[in-house]
């Protein structure tokens, strides 16, 4: 049973005003509104760092392990969020892990459709190696669009011929932007964050007039084989939850290494919400999967 403080998060959602056809501007502005609600740990440092031209930022928690690297994607649909409205998230990652994490400031869509995001991926990813990081002590994570990019940059990373890392950690992730998941229709009622139109934006705002089922704008299409590990968690109050449940099928049946968890009641990225205790089982959870496949590197 989900606590009584998702409840209440829930019905805060729901209660919340929307504007009718709200611009680009007033979604961005919105997602940095409610990550003022979950600012990072005080004991968090941020260190900025042009991460092979792409914008960055080091993240570390007093005790984390420099040899354990965390690449992680944020969140937004590939239109919002940025680095910063992810610290906390990041940073209680980092905590639970033993790790430093590089968050990654990727161009945003429309300004910036698609390849750019992907290519700032890559470019993060060599930017690390080259700095003499081994790629087995390189996690890849993400949340929703940023777990969509994290799968796809490992899709990139193994056309290309270049050594993959440890595993992957994906929140949610945005695997379809064709969006032919039953979810889509059968989960509308229950998700507060996510609307199957809005979804649906956000990909046209990314991909255009481009193929909307290309394996680097939606992995779930793509050739799977020979992709690392992986650790994928989904609720099952999200209309993207086809998105997680066919993409984990597909890597099993591609001889991918998967841990794949579906947490009844949870919402779209539920382990951002750092008052929730789902939220704080979840980053464990994931600490200790990428404590193991560094270690285990």
């Amino acid at each position: 049973m989900a606590s009584p403080e998702l409840h209440a998060l829930v019905a805060g959602m729901r209660a919340r005003p929307r504007p009718d056809n709200p611009t680009i501007e007033q979604i961005r502005a919105g997602f940095v509104a409610l990550s003022k609600l979950y600012p990072p740990p005080p004991d968090a440092r941020f260190e900025p760092v042009d991460a092979g031209g792409v914008p960055a930022e080091w993240v570390r928690i007093e005790g984390g392990e420099d040899k354990r690297v965390v690449l992680y994607f944020h969140g937004g649909g590939y239109c919002l969020g940025t680095a910063e409205t992810h610290r906390d998230l990041v940073a209680r990652l980092c905590r639970v892990s033993g790790a430093r994490a590089l968050s990654v400031d990727y161009r945003l869509a429309p300004e910036h459709p698609f390849p750019a995001a992907l290519d700032d991926a890559v470019a993060s990813y060599r930017w690390l190696r080259g700095q003499g990081v081994a790629s087995q002590s390189i996690v890849v994570a993400g949340d929703s669009a940023g777990g969509g990019l994290s799968l796809g940059l490992l899709l990139a990373l193994r056309d290309a011929g270049d050594a993959l890392p440890a595993a992957a950690v994906v929140m949610s992730p945005v695997t379809d932007q064709a969006k032919e998941g039953a979810s889509m229709r059968t989960k509308a009622a229950l998700d507060p964050m996510v609307q199957a139109e809005s979804s649906a934006a956000n990909a046209r705002r990314y991909i255009g007039s481009g193929d909307y089922k290309a394996p680097l704008v939606s992995p779930l299409y793509g050739d799977l084989r020979g992709l690392p590990p992986m650790y994928i968690l989904v609720g099952t109050s999200e209309v993207l939850m086809d998105d997680s449940t066919r993409f984990a099928e597909k890597a099993k049946a591609a001889s991918v290494d998967v841990e794949f968890e579906i947490w009844d009641e949870m919402i779209h990225i539920w382990p951002y919400f750092a008052n929730l205790p789902e939220a704080r089982q979840a980053v464990d959870k994931m600490g200790a999967y990428i404590k193991r496949k560094v270690a285990a590197a």
